[in-house]
């Protein structure tokens, strides 16, 4: 995809301060210093658009990306980081539940794992919610580059079993740059679906 337009939208917490337009929405979760921040940022080409911090926790809110005013990306908080505090951590999950259980426009979620290690208990916790609520989703295996040729189907295997999941698995590198166009690939063929959807419904 040509990348024309970028905009940050805003950072909201409570449905009422979510974007109203209906754009097509693609939801970026994962666990804390997963990569999210370095994904998007290669996607939409810039090199901060998304904060790329030291510290896991940065985001804490969910940030909303207008893209070419055809596409919207919605970043999620990131779970499961120890250092944030009980209370936050709640309300880090009661947001991102009830983001997940009412936004309309989700077209697809992006569930970011790391390939290197077996999915954690938060994890496996979203991705059972993923699957009961029947969103579309793609898990993104990050840090490819991390791991050897050899063990990348042994670590896809991991993933799989550690989430139970019969959803697509796509691994790739935001550092490499490697297989970040398979990925749009997927987003565009989401919202070619969308837009023969909307055409038949008219």
């Amino acid at each position: 995809m040509k990348i024309r337009k970028v905009q940050f939208e805003i950072s909201a917490v409570r449905p009422e301060q979510w974007p109203q337009d209906g754009l097509p929405e693609f939801a970026f979760i994962g666990r804390s210093n997963v990569g999210k921040s370095s994904l998007l940022n290669r996607l939409l080409n810039r090199k901060s658009l998304a904060r790329v911090s030291q510290h896991p926790g940065k985001t804490q809110q969910i940030n909303f990306y207008n893209i070419n005013d055809t596409l919207r990306f919605a970043d999620l908080p990131g779970y499961g980081y120890a250092q944030v505090s009980k209370t936050q951590r709640a309300a880090f999950r009661k947001w991102i539940v009830q983001y997940l259980e009412k936004r309309e426009p989700i077209t697809r979620v992006l569930h970011l794992v790391d390939i290197r290690h077996e999915p954690s208990v938060d994890d496996r916790d979203f991705h059972r919610l993923l699957l009961e609520l029947q969103h579309p989703v793609l898990v993104v295996a990050t840090k490819l580059d991390k791991i050897a040729k050899r063990d990348i189907a042994k670590h896809i295997q991991q993933i799989r079993t550690g989430l139970q999941t019969p959803n697509p698995i796509l691994s790739i590198s935001s550092e490499k740059n490697m297989y970040i166009d398979e990925l749009w690939s997927v987003l565009e063929t989401d919202l070619t679906a969308h837009e023969s959807e909307l055409s038949d419904n008219e």
